[in-house]
């Protein structure tokens, strides 16, 4: 692994630093909390109305596959 580099399915702890004073930006917090925000686009994802944690999984599994499919077609454009 390269020196300061992390692999995509690498987790790091992010600790708040001792004394903070107003806004402190946590580094890469963002990427968790643009998914979330990405996830709760999904209309069944946006409340808790599963009773079980696969169902939960299988739905995030195809919301992200729909965004990611979205994303293919716009950089790649539709097929002939």
């Amino acid at each position: 692994m390269l020196a300061g580099r992390h692999q995509p399915g690498e987790k790091k702890v992010v600790k708040h630093p001792g004394s903070k004073k107003g806004f402190v930006l946590l580094p890469r917090r963002w990427v968790v909390e643009r998914s979330f925000a990405w996830a709760t686009r999904s209309r069944r994802l946006v409340k808790d109305y599963e009773r079980l944690p696969e169902t939960v999984a299988g739905l995030h599994f195809v919301a992200f596959a729909c965004l990611m499919l979205a994303r293919a077609v716009l950089a790649f454009g539709p097929g002939p």
